[in-house]
């Protein structure tokens, strides 16, 4: 069970505004390239001034408008007939690029490791590509958890808002990067294992 199980509820609410941009002529691909610009603006300024921990609140806010930019510009693409292969490479490739963008930021607050935060990037790219390779497999593109993209913005989104007010961080947070990047790690295998599954019962 993962928030993405939570998708189609998020998508209604947000329908009548996509609505609307369709009938402004905004496409899928605008809203896709938005987001990652936006991740990487946001996860600069962080980084520029990551000993003001104030500006840490930026990242759960982003966090929450970046899952809206991702269900808009998906919603525009299958419901208003924008699909296109170039929008599939932007898609897949802008979400790497901004989950990395956006984890980075971390590396500068102790007690957490530039090493711990690389290897957490590096994993979450993987769990991407497991998923997209699927379809290679006769399967879907796997979702499965338990730490897919929105997990993954509820809990680095939570962490933002943490060291953004300031909480204390004892030395036992440096335990969190490892902690994710085991349930990282399990995502992949889980992904990879489903994939196998689903192509086997197809075959």
């Amino acid at each position: 069970m993962t928030l993405y199980a939570l998708k189609p509820r998020f998508q209604g609410l947000l329908r009548p505004l996509v609505a609307r941009l369709a009938s402004g002529g905004v496409t899928a691909n605008q809203v896709t390239l938005l987001a990652a610009a936006g991740s990487l603006v946001i996860a600069a300024l962080v980084v520029w001034k990551a000993e003001h921990r104030i500006l840490f609140l930026l990242l759960p806010i982003w966090f929450l408008v970046r899952m809206a930019l991702n269900a808009i510009d998906g919603m525009l693409a299958r419901e208003f007939g924008q699909k296109s292969r170039l929008g599939a490479y932007l898609n897949e490739l802008c979400d790497v690029v901004s989950d990395a963008a956006l984890y980075l930021p971390f590396a500068f607050v102790a007690p957490f490791s530039s090493l711990g935060v690389g290897v957490a990037v590096f994993l979450s790219a993987l769990t991407e590509f497991a998923g997209i390779l699927g379809p290679t497999v006769e399967a879907s593109r796997r979702y499965d958890g338990p730490l897919g993209k929105s997990d993954r913005a509820l809990a680095f989104g939570a962490l933002g808002l943490w060291v953004g007010v300031g909480a204390p961080l004892p030395d036992w947070m440096s335990w969190f990067f490892p902690l994710i990047n085991v349930f990282l790690i399990i995502t992949v295998v889980n992904r990879v294992r489903a994939g196998l599954r689903e192509a086997a019962s197809a075959g």
